[in-house]
Parts: structure tokens; sequence; C-alpha cells
């Protein structure tokens, strides 16, 4: 609960929010608030800074992303609210949200700034002023002491997952970044949890913040966990079996490393499973074109580190599967907290060799004694069509500086005699490309709507993207 044990409403509505700020919401299918927005919510529009503890998944995003929109001044082109967040996959995240929360607002200039993209077209799009700049730490104050960006006009400054920031050894960026911040601004600070780091970031950085914690409110997951005997030899092959037996159309594969990440997701691939790996090697376009295709359910499987993973938010995600145990416990708690989300159950299936049961034991002392299951795999009693993808990706020479919008490629696909509405999945349109998710069986038909018929008044190249 807040500090001030308010009892708070729990739609949107009753919010002193801009009318289209409401009104968006209500089309993008918001009505009722998680509790970090009902107990934040409030607190962010009053102007107070806000400490905040929420788990991954809460709606914390669309909490601050409301918050600093609602005093946002369109008109006013200068960096008026500065989102820090510890990866880029996360950060591309709450950009992609925050321009969807701002749907209803003209001209809205929202950039992403990572690490991953060249600095010379990041430094170009920083000189058409956008209104919100979402980075990580490390490319931020590179821009920042390039004087690239320029924080005197700062209304709000947000450090998303706080606490992870600290544990991957942002602490130096983060106090060269508080020297360009003006004194008068509402800082917001969201964490999953409350080490005496962030308390001391709090107390440098924030004036008499309002404190929320809604993690013991929140409805524990319901999560079925098993652990499963394996020897080095046979890990792989027991991932397998353990993907035929228990996973579904969405799963996630935790790896400790990239190079595993990048065996592994060869491995089932020659046994025709659709894996994707997801780890530190990739620059981001490779990065956002993983992505895509496993949220677009083009991809049953997607194998990640712990880093790579972070900010990675899929509500249906069928199960997780831990290659390897962590070495940390809370590492654990992290990874099979992706499953088992918005009131469904979840799977998390954990493949351990012998030497590797301190681990486990490790694991079961932070969860206060609870036991994960030991289970043999069984074989599977049904074929490989749970994780044969039922959608494909169609990449577009065409994005956001073309002008296009998801409604373009939507129209020009069911247009005259085109392929169902239906049949199309979601659409991401980044600045010089896009994607869009097809029913398998559309895939042609898809094609050739979308290369010879002009969108715009111009016609742009289309293929499947694998």
């Amino acid at each position: 609960m807040s500090e001030s044990g308010d009892v708070l409403q729990a739609t949107f509505s009753t919010l002193n929010l801009k009318p289209g700020l409401l009104g968006n919401l209500a089309e993008l299918g918001y009505t009722e608030m998680t509790m970090v927005q009902a107990q934040t919510l409030p607190l962010l529009i009053g102007g107070r800074d806000v400490l905040a503890r929420a788990k991954t998944g809460s709606g914390k995003t669309a909490a601050f992303g409301l918050g600093l929109l609602n005093k946002l001044d369109a008109a006013s082109f200068t960096v008026q609210a500065l989102v820090l967040c510890p990866t880029r996959e996360l950060a591309d995240q709450v950009a992609r949200e925050i321009r969807r929360l701002a749907r209803a607002i003209p001209n809205v200039k929202v950039l992403s700034v990572c690490g991953g993209t060249p600095l010379r077209s990041q430094t170009a799009s920083l000189q058409r002023s956008p209104h919100i700049v979402v980075g990580t730490p490390g490319r931020v104050h590179k821009h920042l002491r390039s004087a690239n960006i320029d924080l005197g006009k700062l209304q709000t400054f947000v450090l998303d997952e706080a606490d992870r920031m600290l544990d991957m050894g942002f602490t130096d960026e983060l106090n060269a970044i508080l020297t360009f911040v003006p004194d008068e601004r509402q800082t917001l600070l969201f964490s999953a949890t409350y080490p005496e780091a962030i308390a001391a970031i709090s107390a440098r950085v924030q004036r008499n913040p309002q404190t929320v914690d809604v993690t013991d409110d929140e409805q524990p997951a319901s999560i079925t966990q098993y652990w499963c005997s394996v020897t080095r030899e046979t890990r792989c092959a027991e991932l397998v079996r353990a993907l035929r037996a228990w996973g579904g159309a969405l799963n996630l594969v935790f790896c400790n490393t990239k190079v595993d990440c990048a065996e592994v997701s060869g491995y089932l691939q020659s046994e025709n499973i659709v894996a994707l790996a997801l780890h530190g090697d990739l620059d981001q376009t490779q990065r956002n074109h993983v992505l895509v295709r496993f949220s677009n359910r083009s991809a049953s499987v997607l194998v990640a580190t712990d880093v790579a993973a972070r900010g990675l938010d899929i509500n249906d995600l069928d199960a997780v599967f831990n290659f390897e145990l962590p070495n940390q416990a809370e590492v654990y708690v992290h990874r099979i907290g992706r499953t088992g989300r918005a009131g469904r159950e979840g799977m998390a299936v954990s493949l351990v060799e012998e030497r590797e049961t301190w681990r486990l034991l490790e694991i079961e002392k932070l969860s206060s004694g609870a036991r994960l299951q030991q289970r043999g795999i069984p074989d599977a009693k049904r074929a490989d069509e749970t994780l044969l993808p039922k959608m494909t990706t169609l990449q577009i020479s065409g994005g956001r500086k073309n002008k296009l919008r998801p409604g373009d490629l939507l129209g020009a696909l069911t247009a005259q005699g085109g392929i169902p509405g239906a049949a199309v999945g979601s659409i991401d349109l980044f600045d010089t490309y896009g994607y869009v998710a097809i029913e398998n069986a559309q895939v042609a038909k898809a094609l050739r709507q979308l290369t010879t018929r002009p969108i715009k008044g111009r016609k742009f190249r289309a293929r499947v993207r694998k």
C-alpha cells in the first residue's frame, strides 16, 4: 500500500488525465488499473516524486508513461522526459509503449537511445528535438558528454528497474548523468527489490518521495515447477524431450552464456524446432528481428541469456526452461516469473546435473523451503504441432520515416479480395522497415498484396523474414 493509505479507484476515468489520453486508453482496451497504476498515478499526476516497488509485468510502464505524458507540452520541442533502463530490450519496449499511449497527442517524438545503434544516426535524431528520450545509461551519458542531449527543460526523470541497473554496474554512469539533470524536476524510481543501494540513490535524487510497494499485494503466480536430472552429454537431447512434453506455443529457454545460447538454438533448429537466440553479440536490428518474431508467434522458442531477456514482457508465455540453473537463486525467481502471468497457469522446467544440486538447494532455501518436484521427462504423446508456429513474419522495406502506420499495412493486406483481417497478427514498425505477422496459409497472398499495391502512393518490397 502507499504510505498515505488512501483507497484509490480502479478505473482510469477517475484520474485527472488529458481527454486525449483517456480516449486512447479506451481504444487500447485499458479500463481498470493494475495495483501499481492505481497507487502511483494519482501521485504522479500530482507532481510527487515516487519510489515504487513492483514486479516486471505489473503495468509500471503505463503508470510512469501516462504520468510524464500528462504534463508534456507537445508544442515545445525540448527534451521534457528522460527514462533510463538497464538494457536495450527494455528501453525499446518502454519507448514502444509510450508511443502507444501518446497516439492521441499530435507530433509527440519518442526516441530510443541505446548501444548497438550507430552514434551518428542517433545524433541526427536528437538534433530534431525529441520530447522524450528513453535509453541505457552508457549511451545516454555519451550523448550528454557530447552535448547532443540538452536536459535544461527536463520535467520528469525516470529510473526503471533501478535495482537491475545497479546490479549491472551502472552506478558511475548514473552519477555522471545526474550532473546534467536540473534540480527542479519530478523523479520516479521503479524497482523490483529495495536493496540498501536503492534507498541511497533515492535519498540523493528524490525530494520527499512517496513510497509505494505492491509486491506483497500482487496475487502469486500459479507456476508448476519441475526439475529433471541430466548429464552433460544428454542435456541438449533432454531439453528437446522436455519441450515436446511440456512446451506450448511460446517457450523461453534460459542459458547462462551467449555461447550456450547459440549452440542450444542451433541444436533445436536441427531437431526441426523453430528457435531463435537472443544474446549480447546481436546488433540492434538483429535483436529487433528476434524479439518481433518471437512475440508475434513466428517462432516457438526463444533461447536467451538473463541480461538479453531483461525487459522481455510477454503475458502469455507458456513455459520457461532452464537449460542450466543460474548461479544466484534470485535470478531463478526472475526467470520463472515470466510465465504464469495475468492469471494464467505457468510451467517452469529445470535441467540439473548432479554437480549443480547446490544451486537447487539455494533456490529451495530462497523459496522458504518449497521444493521443486523432481520428474522424469515423459515421451510426448503428441506430434510437434504444439511447437509449430502458426504465423510467419513478413518484412517490408518501409517504416515510420516513410510515414507508414499499422493501419496502412492492414488496409493494403485486406483491400479488394485480399486476405481476411483475422489472418493478420501484430504489426511492428521501426524507422526504415516494418514487420507484419501473417497466418501461414495466407503468406503467398499477403506478399502479393504488399508488393503489387501502392501504399501511400508508392510501392514497397516485402519478403518472408527467417
